[in-house]
């Protein structure tokens, strides 16, 4: 992506316009909306920056540490809701005194050596995508913070025998698949945010993508690490399993970057598809849907990408597409005709060996017809698969036509799902009707396991201008008590960040949160590693 917008997700001069008829619906259901475009980069007034210790620029080499305010300004936020208001509107409440780019992880290694003898925070950025304020910059009394950029620690390389690549963590999404392609290989790890989000941000947050029921999460595909901490470097070797105690590794995944810097990443990759094969399903209902969802799983034959809208998902995605037209009245004269018109969507996707996709796809559409589910053809898959990263972008567009748009994710139990998704649910919406803007609400089920699956919660109502922020307070934490009321998990698979550290004793307890800060003391006993983060 080149020249990508300091105040949200595409490059400069791009696009992506909503339409007459989602406009016009957009209207009906959530009330007009005064427009709220993005301020100018030069209107933007940052804090001064403090003065850093000569040692820094030292250890990392002359060049390296910027201190320009775009570079400050774009290592400021990351991408939740309030760092998109504070970006947009030029009230941002703080930004790094500079920004260090280190060329290498021995470079990474001294950093953090001075900035824990010198008491200067750190905080760690790869893509910037965060939604869940993981890369804000949170001092925590520090009087001087750097953003730690791992953009050059790119080096990548293959094991094809294995089937394994180590990777440096500053590789993009499409960086790293480029870089695997040469050698036949693909990771399969595509979350919406795969343009920009890298390697270590994959692996610092437990990171799952639409492909993870077949693939994996990004924490079952990573078979070692390394992480450079100011204490020294915590390592665990290159083998495919191990019983010597507790698993560091898995103390590494998702530690988002407050015990240190993850400096080398070796994942599990496979050869590239021969054949992808999308499809578009349309179920009844929700829960009829989720049980067809949950039988393809426990009978081992889920898709590699299996995604369930629910009516209201399905209603708002199908306006925002921009179908219109005869193609509009057809879908919808089908949809009655099978008596689906207030259907649920289901993309199947399916990548491999052709013979392997034709035998999985003939499996998994005999469960879907027995659990009443209608083919829609290849067409809305191929669809789907086009634009399964146009959400970032489209979010831009709400943003300036004046909505306040977000997600939140959970996951449970196949037993306590539909009891989950009716809390959530009806908290976004009782906490937005209060305050006078009525929300479309609307979820998919992604992610499914033998136990239980996630659900993607998307809201959008019209923002209240100047008070936008204390808005999604209240969305946010009405979200979070459904969530942690119904004994869901208060992430699946954004993190815990700056947002959902006041929930993490519901998560797993006092004790394990002592035990964590525990590890922290020994790691960075200054406490320079992204303050604010995780732990609170």
């Amino acid at each position: 992506m080149s020249d990508p917008r300091w105040w949200g997700w595409g490059a400069a001069g791009e696009r992506r316009p909503v339409g007459p008829a989602a406009l016009a619906m957009l209207a009906e259901r959530a009330g007009a909306a005064e427009p709220s475009p993005p301020v100018a980069l030069e209107d933007v007034e940052l804090r001064p920056p403090a003065e850093l210790p000569d040692a820094l620029a030292a250890a990392v080499g002359t060049g390296n540490v910027l201190d320009g305010p775009e570079n400050r300004l774009r290592h400021a936020a990351g991408m939740s809701y309030p760092d998109l208001v504070r970006l947009r509107t030029g009230r941002v409440e703080d930004a790094p005194d500079a920004v260090v780019v280190p060329p290498d992880p021995e470079a990474v290694a001294a950093l953090l050596e001075v900035c824990g003898r010198e008491r200067v925070a750190v905080v760690p950025f790869g893509g910037g995508t965060s939604v869940v304020g993981g890369v804000d910059p949170v001092r925590d009394g520090f009087e001087r913070l750097i953003s730690l950029d791992l953009s050059r620690l790119r080096s990548v390389s293959v094991d094809s025998r294995s089937q394994t690549a180590r990777l440096g963590p500053g590789l993009t999404g499409p960086q790293a698949e480029r870089a695997l392609g040469e050698s036949g290989m693909t990771l399969g790890h595509f979350p919406q945010s795969f343009e920009r989000a890298t390697i270590g941000g994959f692996a610092a947050t437990r990171s799952a993508g639409q492909a993870s029921t077949g693939y994996g999460r990004f924490d079952e595909l990573v078979t070692s690490v390394r992480l450079a901490a100011p204490a020294g470097e915590l390592r665990t070797i290159e083998t495919p399993h191990s019983a010597a105690g507790p698993a560091l590794r898995q103390l590494v995944l998702g530690s988002e970057g407050v015990l240190g810097v993850i400096t080398d990443v070796t994942a599990r990759v496979r050869p590239l598809p021969e054949q992808r094969r999308y499809e578009a399903w349309i179920a009844s209902d929700f829960a009829t849907g989720a049980d067809v969802v949950r039988r393809l799983v426990q009978e081992e034959a889920a898709p590699d990408v299996v995604r369930l809208s629910d009516a209201e998902e399905t209603r708002v995605s199908l306006a925002l597409s921009g179908t219109e037209g005869v193609a509009r009245r057809a879908l919808d004269s089908y949809l009655r005709l099978r008596r689906r018109a207030d259907g649920c969507v289901l993309i199947a996707g399916w990548e491999g060996e052709r013979e392997a996709v034709s035998r999985r796809r003939t499996l998994a559409a005999r469960i879907l017809r027995a659990g009443d589910a209608v083919a829609l053809g290849a067409r809305p898959g191929r669809s789907w698969y086009r634009a399964r990263f146009e959400g970032p972008y489209l979010r831009d567009e709400l943003l300036d036509l004046g909505f306040i748009v977000e997600t939140l994710e959970t996951a449970h139990t196949w037993t306590r799902l539909e009891e989950l998704y009716a809390a959530v649910g009806g908290a976004l919406r009782a906490a937005l009707e209060g305050q006078g803007t009525p929300p479309l609400v609307f979820c998919h089920l992604s992610h499914a396991y033998r136990d239980g699956a996630s659900l993607y919660f998307t809201y959008l109502a019209r923002r209240r201008p100047g008070e936008e922020i204390e808005q999604w307070r209240a969305a946010k934490r009405a979200a979070c008590e459904a969530i942690v009321g119904a004994g869901g998990t208060i992430t699946h698979h954004h993190a815990v960040g700056r947002d959902h550290a006041p929930y993490m004793n519901a998560e797993i307890g006092e004790l394990g949160l002592e035990s964590l800060r525990a590890v922290k003391q020994r790691l960075d006993p200054a406490g320079i590693m992204n303050p604010g983060k995780l732990l609170g």
